[in-house]
């Protein structure tokens, strides 16, 4: 059984035909889509803000999964939820009250994430865990897509599922960056639940045979 959920990300999209591409994703075998929110400030880059996931979810199909990589989120998730976000993750490095946050992430209706960069310590989450519904695992440095993936990211994976089974918590695993059919196999068996594929979707030759493809590679249990 494929349970892993694949959420292509529209960072790596072709942005002059992002209505054709959203459809695309909503005929494929795709679960989410991802779409990463950058400031300028919490990483050194600038992305897209409300209008266009405003926009997006006027012809998504598929939940919008909206990756703040902003300072000050808390300030702006009533925005995005109103413009269509269905889960919502926040960077634990940004949120100086992440329990109020995730708070007021449910209170809206949204699944509650909680995003995590390459170098912060995995087991920062241990206290949220039982609030949240996903971890966004960064396997890159957060603010530009098509970078390889830091494999250090699998220690940090099997500790969090370890303590998610150990504590029966209801959360899942989503990892994000250099994900692709090179280590989906390896990411599964280590126990990601959620794949975020920019680059190995939209610069196939063919993006809804690559979704197809990612969403068959099965694996019994994470070791």
């Amino acid at each position: 059984m494929n349970s892993h959920l694949i959420a292509p990300s529209v960072l790596a999209s072709n942005f002059l035909a992002l209505e054709t591409e959203i459809k695309m994703i909503n005929e494929s075998q795709a679960d989410w889509i991802h779409l990463d929110i950058m400031d300028g400030r919490f990483v050194p880059n600038i992305s897209f803000g409300l209008p266009v996931v405003q926009a997006i979810s006027k012809v998504a199909k598929k939940l919008l999964d909206v990756h703040l990589m902003i300072v000050e989120p808390e300030k702006y998730l009533s925005a995005f939820h109103q413009a269509g976000a269905g889960a919502i993750s926040v960077h634990i490095e940004a949120c100086p009250h992440l329990h109020r946050t995730i708070q007021e992430i449910k209170q809206l209706g949204c699944k509650a994430g909680v995003a995590i960069n390459p170098h912060t310590d995995v087991r920062l989450l241990f206290d949220i865990l039982e609030d949240i519904d996903f971890v966004c695992m960064m396997s890159v440095n957060p603010g530009f897509g098509g970078q390889k993936f830091i494999y250090r990211t699998l220690e940090k994976i099997k500790v969090l599922k370890s303590e998610i089974i150990s504590r029966n918590c209801n959360v899942l695993i989503e990892v994000d960056g250099g994900v692709g059919l090179q280590n989906i196999e390896v990411l599964l068996s280590t126990g990601a639940d959620i794949l975020v594929a920019g680059n190995s979707v939209f610069s196939s030759k063919d993006p809804m045979a690559e979704i197809a493809k990612m969403k068959q590679v099965s694996v019994n249990t994470f070791v």
